[in-house]
């Protein structure tokens, strides 16, 4: 039976001309076209050295921006994502345009820009874990634990490959695999540590946990701790409501048991455990916890009844 190489890179680009993209050629054809129409306007008004003194530097940024590629993408991508980062505004606010209050006169006197209206790409967080993203349907997050693959006998190994790929050969709508790598906190293991050590029923056993204390403390100190954490992120693009929650949860409780084929524990984060986590993509130097003292999410908000005056 013959095999079959399958290309990994299914998203790469076409090969049109020379080992070069459409989109290449375009960076590359457009100045040089240019370059062209001007020495064959000018070459007979204009000295070859000057003409060449503009071609060659827009020649060769032309070149650059085609061909330099930096962790997947090409200069004229990241050239892109500056000009939009420069234009885009760096102070938000949540109120929404409509619901904003008056802005006092004196305000026009500072030099710098207003917020401008912070549009989150979600509506609300459920209680189940459900994330409703608006027009964009819903997504649940799963958080899964990691296997440690490489202890595995090559039998073992084969096992959870094939586990996995009957995992993704059953997807039927778009799925996201994120792998993150998030800060540890020991203070709350160390002050836990320092209020048990008096009660140990032995002097040497509480400076045994002192002296572990103090351990934790020194490492945290001097080592930037980190541990990873597998999160797979489902969507239901067209679903809204109750329908596309309960399709999406079914959607999870599928993928749970088809990741432990692969030796991973799946479990759908609940509303507050998602909302820590969606906390953290945007303010990554922050602890992943949920948030405490707070209501749920859908929970309306209501407060005591004011005593009736006599």
């Amino acid at each position: 039976m013959a095999r079959v190489r399958m290309p990994a890179d299914i998203e790469r680009e076409d090969r049109i001309l020379a080992g070069l993209s459409a989109r290449q050629l375009l960076i590359i054809g457009l100045p040089g076209i240019g370059v062209w129409a001007v020495w064959t306007a000018l070459r007979d008004v204009v000295p070859l050295p000057v003409l060449a003194a503009v071609a060659v530097p827009l020649m060769g940024a032309a070149v650059a921006a085609a061909l330099v590629r930096r962790d997947g993408l090409n200069l004229n991508q990241f050239l892109f994502a500056a000009l939009r980062f420069h234009r885009s505004p760096k102070r938000r606010a949540t109120t929404a345009a409509e619901d904003a209050a008056e802005v006092p006169s004196w305000v026009s006197a500072r030099p710098d820009p207003l917020p401008a209206p912070l549009a989150l790409p979600l509506e609300s967080i459920g209680d189940s874990g459900v994330i409703d993203l608006g027009e964009h349907g819903c997504a649940v997050v799963l958080s899964c634990s990691t296997v440690n693959f490489a202890l595995r006998t090559p039998e073992e190994q084969a096992s959870l490959v094939a586990g996995f790929a009957a995992y993704l050969n059953s997807l039927s709508a778009p799925v996201q695999v994120l792998i993150r790598a998030e800060s540890v906190r020991l203070d709350p293991l160390i002050a836990a540590v320092d209020e048990a050590a008096p009660a140990l029923p032995h002097p040497a056993l509480e400076r045994a946990a002192r002296d572990h204390a103090d351990y934790l403390a020194d490492l945290g100190r001097t080592r930037d701790l980190l541990y990873r954490r597998v999160l797979v992120v489902l969507r239901e693009p067209g679903g809204t409501g109750r329908h596309g929650a309960a399709t999406l949860l079914r959607r999870a409780e599928d993928a749970t048991r088809a990741l432990a084929a692969a030796g991973s524990t799946a479990a759908v984060l609940p509303g507050a455990d998602a909302a820590a986590v969606l906390a953290t993509a945007a303010d990554p130097a922050r602890a992943a916890a949920p948030p405490e003292g707070l209501a749920p999410p859908d929970a309306i908000i209501t407060g005591p009844r004011p005593a009736e005056e006599d």
